[in-house]
C-alpha cells in the first residue's frame, strides 16, 4: 500500500510540474500578446507630444551665439546676430539662389518672415537646422574669411558638411549648391521679450 501511495506522490508531483509549466507558458504568451497591443498605442502618444509647441529661454544668448532646442524631434536653433551678421545679409542678396524666400514660402517661411534677415525681430534668427538636401544638419561657421570648405569673401552662416552646401546668417541657400531651398523657419511667436513659443503662432 505504501508503494501505491508512493506511486500516486510521483503522479500528483508530475501533474503539478506540468499544470506549473502550462500556467508560466500560458502567462509568457499572454504578455507576448500584450506588449504589441500596448506598444500600438504608443506612436499616437509619442506622435501627439512631439508636436506639442516648445517654450525657449532666450535671455542668457548672447550676440554671436546660438542655442539649440527640439521641436517635432528636429533641431532648431536660436541665433542672436551681431550687428555685423545682419549687415553681411546686404553682402550676400546677389550669390543666393532665393534671397527673398519665394520658393514653397507656404512651407518654408512664415509671412512674418518674409524678410531679408528672416525673422520676427531683426537680430534673432528662429530656423530648423536640417539642410534640405537630404536632411544633415549644417554646422555653423560664424567666423568670417577663407576657410576650408568655404569661399575666400565668407560672410559668416552655415556649412553642410556632407555635400557642401552654403546658407547665409539667414539660413538662406547660395546659388549652384545640392541644397534647392532655404532653411526652414518654424512657425513662433513671442511671449516675452526673452521667451520665444515654437510651433505655434498668432494665426495658429
Amino acid at each position: 500500500m505504501s508503494d501505491t501511495l508512493v506511486v500516486s506522490g510521483q503522479v500528483d508531483t508530475s501533474k503539478r510540474t506540468w499544470l506549473i509549466t502550462s500556467g508560466c507558458v500560458g502567462a509568457a504568451g499572454a504578455a507576448a500578446v500584450a506588449v504589441p497591443f500596448v506598444s500600438s498605442f504608443q506612436p499616437s502618444e509619442k506622435a501627439k507630444a512631439a508636436g506639442a509647441a516648445v517654450e525657449a529661454d532666450i535671455s542668457a544668448l548672447k550676440p554671436g551665439e546660438k542655442m539649440t532646442v527640439e521641436w517635432r524631434g528636429k533641431p532648431v536653433w536660436i541665433v542672436r546676430r551681431t550687428p555685423e551678421q545682419l549687415a553681411s545679409l546686404n553682402e550676400t542678396e546677389n550669390q543666393l539662389a532665393d534671397p527673398k524666400s519665394e520658393r514653397k514660402p507656404s512651407e518654408l517661411t512664415p509671412e512674418y518672415a518674409r524678410n531679408q534677415a528672416r525673422s520676427i525681430k531683426p537680430e534673432v534668427l528662429v530656423a530648423v537646422g536640417i539642410c534640405s538636401h537630404l536632411g544633415c544638419s549644417p554646422s555653423e561657421k560664424f567666423q568670417t574669411g577663407a576657410q576650408p570648405s568655404l569661399p575666400d569673401d565668407w560672410h559668416g552662416g552655415f556649412l553642410c558638411p556632407c555635400h557642401g552646401s552654403t546658407f547665409d546668417m539667414a539660413g538662406r541657400v547660395f546659388k549652384n549648391k545640392p541644397a534647392p531651398d532655404n532653411l526652414e523657419i518654424p512657425p513662433h511667436m513671442y511671449l516675452s521679450d526673452s521667451k520665444l513659443l515654437i510651433g505655434e503662432d498668432k494665426k495658429a
